[in-house]
């Protein structure tokens, strides 16, 4: 017996070195990702935190205030007409989600060019976006833009679509969702291919229409794509800033009517030189972010189906 278990204490004790040696491989593997999130996400959110809590002047430096930043921040107005154009247009933005649904069925119901709508569909994500602003602010213009010249064909006289406070937040939120509507019509669609074809065949027998397939297996298969989709729809909504800055401008007086969270962000941090007040509202939009998709979350347990 003395024998045998010194064998089997011969045997393990070269596998701690080699257990060393695994695992020195594993970290040097993943290293090059953990410097990549530490230098690109957590260390910029340290400091984002840290500047939060100063104020600063206009040629850096600053003093620790504590949280006098967020106080003056849930008390200025300008912060919650900011977070309210940025709720309206998120949720203009959702509305594209039953129209990319839509798309994706005649798409893969089509018998023919299945890949070039797609592909149709997904010029615009590719599109930069300072391109797509610049052509829709050409199409939106009140005095010789081709949407009011083709409403004039119809007796109707368009507003300045992108001058007008009452009407910019909502015009540019259409484009949003022409632009996200690519994307979405992409995952829907491997969504849908997904969903097998004998359910389908066996509801047909059954004497379900096309109505009813779509409403009874279709959407029911389909609600884990449609959870990711407004996810990243909910998230990217809420981080919009371009279109707001191509199509509206800084001089426009549609832009306190139409100004959302990151816009503020980037008039307090870079106009105003104020980059404590500006980390302060990154670290609230970050929270909000937070708080929205763990919202989401919570209530996808009650309609997603993960069959």
């Amino acid at each position: 017996m003395t024998s045998t278990l010194s064998g089997r204490g011969a045997n393990t004790r070269p596998a701690r070195p080699a257990r060393r040696r695994g695992a020195a491989v594993g970290l040097l593997f993943i290293a090059p990702a953990f410097i990549g999130l530490l230098a690109l996400y957590l260390i910029p959110l340290v400091r984002t935190v840290v500047l939060s809590l100063m104020e600063t002047g206009p040629f850096g430096g600053g003093k620790f205030t504590g949280l006098s930043n967020y106080e003056a921040l849930l008390g200025d107005e300008a912060f919650w007409h900011a977070l309210r154009n940025s709720a309206i247009y998120t949720a203009i933005v959702l509305i594209g989600i039953p129209l990319a649904i839509l798309v994706s069925a005649l798409i893969n119901n089509a018998r023919r060019g299945r890949a070039i709508y797609r592909v149709l569909y997904f010029l615009p994500v590719v599109t930069l976006p300072v391109a797509v602003g610049m052509v829709w602010r050409y199409i939106y213009n009140g005095d010789f833009g081709l949407l009011n010249q083709f409403l004039a064909l119809f007796g109707i006289d368009g507003p300045s679509w992108v001058a007008d406070p009452q009407v910019a937040i909502f015009a540019v939120a259409i484009v949003g969702i022409w632009m996200t509507l690519g994307t979405n019509i992409i995952i829907l669609g491997a969504g849908m291919q997904g969903i097998p074809e004998e359910l389908m065949e066996a509801s047909s027998l059954d004497g379900a229409g096309p109505v009813r397939q779509f409403f009874g297996i279709t959407l029911p298969l389909l609600s884990p794509s449609i959870f990711f989709v407004s996810v990243l729809s909910v998230i990217s909504s809420l981080q919009m800033f371009d279109l707001i800055y191509v199509m509206i401008g800084r001089g426009s007086p549609a832009l306190d009517g139409s100004k959302t969270i990151v816009f503020l962000f980037y008039q307090k941090a870079f106009i105003e030189n104020d980059q404590g007040f500006g980390a302060a509202i990154a670290i609230v939009l970050l929270m909000i972010i937070m708080a929205a998709t763990a919202i989401q979350f919570r209530l996808q347990r009650r309609w997603v189906f993960y069959g």
